[in-house]
């Protein structure tokens, strides 16, 4: 029974982190067309805009790196696991970081 479980756990896991990773790609894509498309338009929130949709995208793909710890065999998959998450979490902070600091600065003009 106890296998059967860790078995459905294992499948229901695989998918999630296969849809919040596929969910990631999509919206750093759209993020980066809509970015593209404001910039030939001299938008000025276009820098603006891109960090919040890059920033939307590591937060699923960071979503996916914290449920992947769920389905860790050994310590050196923790490891590399953990480098992971270290990594987009620094990366969503700094992105967090300017986002804040150009909505504070009222700043939106195309550098």
């Amino acid at each position: 029974m106890v296998e059967i479980l860790h078995g459905l756990l294992s499948k229901v896991v695989d998918y999630a982190i296969f849809f919040f990773e596929f969910m990631g790609v999509i919206v750093l894509i759209l993020a980066g067309i809509q970015g593209v498309i404001n910039y030939f338009r001299k938008n000025p929130l276009t820098r603006l805009n891109l960090a919040k949709g890059m920033a939307m995208g590591l937060e699923f793909k960071l979503g996916s790196e914290i449920l992947r710890t769920v389905v860790v065999r050994d310590v050196w998959e923790i490891l590399t696991v953990a480098g992971i998450i270290i990594l987009r979490a620094a990366l969503t902070f700094l992105i967090h970081w300017e986002i804040k600091t150009e909505e504070a600065n009222g700043d939106f003009e195309e550098k």
